[in-house]
């Protein structure tokens, strides 16, 4: 995904990918795809714990239902909100449809939907600030928080003294924070 500047609201570059969508544009199509897959995949895996395949399902269908009903999106700019609900609807058929038995106890999630979901947002929040950071201050983000690599095989891969990782993570922390107030 393209990092998207700092001065540009996310729900306006939505709004811009809504309306090239609804005009055709195939890459335009791919591209939503491709900004909410994790999004919708979250909400499935995490929010109904759904299995892979049942999450994949509801995927297929959240996206076949989002490319016919496009139109009827009222505000382009909402599409996030749009593709939860529809992604949440999908996933309460599919648990009702009976592909899924669930124990009684565990029908009454007590808010843990909603505190999932709120996890969801803010992962994707925190994914579109790292998007705005430059290259060097992902990468070593990346490596550190995602992939878990040590400052030793950070040093050695990007081959910088071990000793400036600290440094290096610390500033981009700092920008990353910046950038996820703002």
């Amino acid at each position: 995904m393209p990092p998207t500047p700092a001065n540009v609201r996310p729900e306006a570059a939505d709004a811009d990918l809504v309306r090239r969508c609804r005009a055709g544009e195939d890459a335009a199509w791919a591209a939503l795809v491709e900004r909410y897959s994790r999004y919708v995949l979250a909400i499935a895996v995490q929010g109904y714990r759904l299995d892979r395949s049942d999450a994949e399902d509801v995927f297929q269908e959240v996206f076949a239902r989002a490319f016919q009903r496009l139109a009827s999106l009222r505000d382009d700019g909402a599409v996030r909100p749009w593709l939860a609900q529809m992604t949440r609807n999908a996933c309460v058929d599919r648990l009702r449809s009976g592909t899924r038995e669930q124990p009684a106890d565990h029908l009454d999630d007590g808010g843990a939907e909603d505190a999932a979901l709120a996890r969801v947002e803010e992962a994707m929040a925190v994914r579109g600030a790292l998007a705005t950071l430059p290259e060097t201050c992902r990468e070593i983000l990346d490596r550190f928080f995602a992939r878990d690599e040590s400052y030793h095989a950070i040093a050695a891969e990007l081959g910088i003294p071990q000793g400036t990782i600290a440094s290096r993570i610390s500033r981009c922390l700092t920008r990353l924070k910046a950038a996820y107030a703002g």
